[in-house]
Parts: C-alpha cells; structure tokens; sequence
C-alpha cells in the first residue's frame, strides 16, 4: 500500500548507473540506511530510459530499507540517473508522479548522474569532475551553470570510461586473432579466459540489454596487461587524453578550480591514474587536483538533505537538475 501523501519526514536518494541502482533512505537528523542495491541495469528503450522498469527494481529495496530508517515516511527523492539529459523525458514525465502513488514524496528531484557525481566529489566549489565507471562523462561548474561533455553512451561516446576501455580491449584481442596489425596475444589470452572462444564473442556479446556493462566487465583485464603489455599500456594511455579532453571542455578557464576523478573505474589504479594525472596537468595548469570527497549516491543524498531543508543552491538546469514541488490545492 502506498504511503499517506504528505505525511513523511524522510527522504530517499537513489544512484541509477550502467550496472544497476543503489538506493538509501535517510532522516531529518543525517542519518541514512546501509545502501541497498540492485544489479540490474535500468533499460532504455524508444522513450529513453524506462521509468516502469526502474521502478521495478527501486520498489522493493526502498521498502526493505523503510523499517530500519527511523522515518514516519517519505517527503522527498532525489533520483540520479545515467542518461537523465539526453533520454530522461519519459522519466521526467512520470516518475514524479509514480513516486508520488507508491511512497507519498511531494518532493523530486531527478538529476544527471554527472550532477550527483559532482556533488559527491566537490560540492559547492567551482571545477570539473570526471565520472568513469561504466560510462564517462565530464561536468563543470562555476556555479552560475552546468557544462557537461561526453556521456553519450557506448555507442556513441563516453570515450574513455569501462565500456570504451573493455571494448577496445576485446578489438585488440580479435586484431590478435585474426593476425591483424594492434593487436595483443596477452588480451587475447584474457578475453578466451573471460568469455570462451572469441569467435563466439559477437554471438554472446550483441543480443545482451547490459552490453555496455559486459564490456566494461573486461577494463580491468586490460589494465592486468598494461604494464607488460605495450597495446593494452596504450589503450589506458589513450582513454586518460580522452578523458582529460572532456575535463578541458567543461572546467571553469579562469579563477581557482578543482578537479576532481570519482567512479568505479580509478580502482583499477596507476596503470590509468598516473596518464590521467598528466595529462590534467598538461591541460589545466591552473586547477588543483583534489580527492573526491564522495561519489554519486553520496551526492544524491547532499542534494536531496537540501531538498528536503528547502536550501538546495545548485545552478538550475532543466535537462540536469529537474525538481519537482508540492501540488498546491
């Protein structure tokens, strides 16, 4: 049964990325539950990103996170999700509303994943924050407006994130098993080890809705090869000026900025970080390097804390940062 309409004083903030969601419910006084998370990804289909289906997996682990919240309810949800501003109409269109039916919030926010990475990683300071895990993409800010760059999806962008780094990986292997030029036996080694035979690779690979996470799946094989490896060194060396090629477009060109790197995908260390550090030196001389200080659902529950206090400060933008209010009457 849905919650009372209006009756709730806590909030909900939700990170919907490329391998799937996570979710925390939080009270007045800062505390939050342990995250709960589903490994499905949300699908896309041709309204762009599925709001019955993200419902589906967010339902359930909000209720199994209610009992131990210490909420009388729900009043606020902040949603951040990956592809908000490019396929998010049909979430902006009734998300709000199913939200509303299911747990009584009067308050949404549906933000851009690059948003709630930002918050996550910096806060309120103007700079750039690159978000790689999965998917990349760039976001800065000096705080009067959003500039965002790449973050188009597998098929078309996020040029250096886990997709692009294991589907270069996976070509480096075929290049090797068809006696091409670029290619490399060790990824090829990895790819057998990770998928069987990569002349069923395609057969396996193309019917699945998760490819880009399947694809992402075999980045840290690549970075397991790059130091012994020249091709797969290349790849990450490669993916680092990608990167810093979309810092570049999005950091504020004047005045003191930070960048910051927050995502899944600088776990896999060095091999990826130091390019990547030299490259953003090379480029933006003039900001400083800082560690995020969270990531995305740390900066889904910065906003939705705000949210709920009627305090929340970020530079409006409707594809990025799309809030709902109470119905009046």
């Amino acid at each position: 049964m849905a919650a009372d309409r209006g009756c709730g004083d806590g909030f909900l903030a939700v990170d919907s990325g490329g391998s799937g969601l996570r979710v925390v419910v939080g009270a007045p006084d800062g505390r939050v539950t342990a995250p709960r998370e589903s490994r499905v990804p949300v699908r896309t289909g041709p309204r762009g990103i599925d709001p019955g289906h993200l419902m589906e997996q967010l339902v359930p682990l909000v209720r199994a996170s209610l009992p131990g919240a210490g909420v009388n309810g729900l009043d606020t949800a902040v949603v951040g999700a990956a592809g908000l501003a490019s396929l998010g109409d049909a979430l902006r269109a009734e998300l709000p509303g199913a939200l509303e039916r299911e747990f009584g919030v009067r308050n949404v926010a549906l933000v851009a994943d690059a948003v709630t990475a930002y918050t996550g990683a910096l806060g309120p300071r103007p700079g750039a924050v690159v978000a790689a895990g999965t998917g990349l993409v760039a976001i800065g800010t000096d705080l009067g407006s959003w500039r965002r760059a790449d973050g188009w999806g597998h098929l078309l962008g996020d040029c250096g994130g886990g997709a692009w780094i294991g589907r270069a990986g996976l070509e480096a292997a075929l290049r090797a098993h068809d006696g091409r030029s670029g290619g490399s036996a060790a990824l090829l080694a990895r790819a057998e080890e990770s998928f069987g035979p990569v002349r069923e690779l395609p057969g396996r690979l193309y019917p699945r809705p998760d490819r880009p996470a399947v694809l992402a799946s075999f980045a840290p094989q690549v970075a397991a090869c790059a130091e012994s490896d020249p091709v797969a060194g290349g790849i990450l060396r490669e993916a680092a000026r990608h990167m810093a090629d979309s810092a570049a477009a999005v950091c504020p060109a004047r005045g003191e900025a930070h960048v910051s790197l927050t995502g899944g995908l600088f776990r896999m260390g060095a091999a990826l970080v130091v390019p990547l550090e030299q490259e953003l030196e090379r480029r933006l001389p003039h900001a400083r390097l800082v560690p995020a200080a969270g990531g995305p659902l740390e900066g889904s529950v910065q906003i939705a804390t705000e949210l709920a206090r009627s305090s929340l400060s970020l530079p409006a933008d409707e594809a990025m940062l799309y809030v709902v209010s109470p119905k009046r009457g």
